[in-house]
Parts: structure tokens; C-alpha cells; sequence
């Protein structure tokens, strides 16, 4: 299965770079996820990414855009912004979630 270095530790990843374990994750993680995406995290990106793992905590699932619109106040136009090509599947992907039902 592919990996990813995280500070000279291996975190394995899925055909789709995500995760698979979310335990795994951590800001170092996210950081080289968003490089490798080429996204340079600003306080806005770790808004939603710390949504999306309090989100995830507490309902089990990884939350779509509708969701972090509606319950975490992102407008949709500025997640589009943040997360170009798929603010869902991004912004899940940098909070080392799995991708949400739903996105493509």
C-alpha cells in the first residue's frame, strides 16, 4: 500500500492519497497532503479541516460540502476558493478523513 513521510514516519495512504487510518493524521500530515495538492495552508484551510475532524468525531462520518456550509458557516463559494477541484473530497483528504458519500 503507497505511504507518505511524515517526519521520517510512514502513514499509510489509499490509491486516492487518503488516509486509511485517521488516527494517523496530524497537522504534519496535513501539511504534506496540501503541498502535495498545491495548497498552502492559511488559518481559513485549518478552519475547515478542524471542522471537519470535530465533525467527524462526533457523527462518524466524513462531512460533505453541504454539511461544512450549513453547520460550519463555509460559504460555498469560498470553499471552492480554498479547496479547488473538489472542496469536499480535499478538504476531507487534508483532515486525513476518509472521502465523504456522495463525492465523486
Amino acid at each position: 500500500m503507497p505511504s507518505i513521510d511524515v517526519n521520517g514516519t510512514p502513514i499509510e495512504v489509499n490509491a486516492d492519497g487518503f488516509l486509511v487510518n485517521p488516527d494517523d493524521w496530524n497537522e504534519s500530515a496535513a501539511g504534506i497532503l496540501a503541498a502535495q495538492a498545491g495548497i498552502s495552508l492559511t488559518p481559513r484551510h485549518w478552519d475547515v479541516i478542524n471542522f471537519c475532524r470535530k465533525d467527524f468525531t462526533a457523527t462518524g462520518k466524513s462531512p460533505g460540502v453541504r454539511r461544512i456550509t450549513k453547520v460550519g458557516g463555509v460559504p460555498t463559494k469560498e470553499m471552492y476558493a480554498l479547496f479547488p477541484g473538489g472542496p469536499g473530497k480535499l478538504a476531507a483528504k487534508l483532515s486525513g478523513l476518509e472521502k465523504p458519500k456522495g463525492c465523486l
